[in-house]
């Protein structure tokens, strides 16, 4: 299940991003990080929650690659306990005070650009675009990656040209009603840490708690 998850996402990113060269890395390779301050989400939206989602699935492609990522919920408490309470203010607050606050190695900031479901005739398209920056320990800037993806709902012939545009307009407007950005949300953090140009190398807890 899991290769066949990992073919889907390198084929959504051969056919969106394509002619996206891959990204020089040897910035991030000379800081090497271990660890990495993901701070509160900057939302450009209209959708309040976004934040709240993009934040709860950015931890787990990160450590998968092999880093350790501070508790996301915990950063934000100790962040408010020093009178950091909005994302702006936090982009404003100087990276290199930030990591010392929690001894981290770099710190990501994450931009949503969009975050909406686009409603057209018989079907709905889900999107989200999302800009990522990560600043090392020191301030300098080692990685950045931009990531934009769609979905729209897939429909099966029911073999009656009538019947199927009904069931298209049912899906359209369910999915615009109640979109699920989740697993889009996701699909593009994955893309972008794990499989994309902008991939990151294999950190060093890559390999822990493996054996042979």
């Amino acid at each position: 299940m899991r290769k066949l998850l990992v073919l889907a996402l390198i084929s959504l990113w051969l056919t969106g991003c394509a002619t996206q060269p891959k990204q020089d890395m040897s910035a991030f390779r000379a800081a090497a990080p271990r660890s990495i301050l993901v701070v509160p989400v900057v939302n450009k939206s209209l959708d309040v929650d976004a934040p709240n989602y993009v934040l709860a699935t950015l931890p787990i492609p990160i450590a998968e690659k092999g880093y350790y990522v501070f508790p996301v919920n915990t950063t934000k408490v100790v962040l408010e306990q020093e009178g950091l309470y909005e994302p702006e203010q936090i982009r404003q607050y100087p990276p290199q005070d930030l990591a010392k606050l929690f001894g981290a190695d770099a710190v990501l900031y994450v931009t949503i650009n969009r975050w909406d479901a686009q409603y057209a005739l018989i079907t709905t398209v889900v999107t989200v675009d999302f800009d990522y920056r990560m600043v090392f320990k020191d301030g300098t800037e080692i990685w950045m990656a931009h990531q934009h993806m769609q979905y729209s709902p897939q429909n099966n012939s029911t073999g009656s040209p009538i019947a199927d545009l009904i069931v298209m307009a049912v899906n359209a407007a369910v999915t615009r009603a109640a979109p699920n950005y989740i697993p889009l949300t996701k699909q593009a953090n994955q893309m972008t840490f794990m499989y994309g140009p902008s991939a990151l190398p294999n950190g060093p807890y890559r390999d822990a708690g493996k054996t042979n």
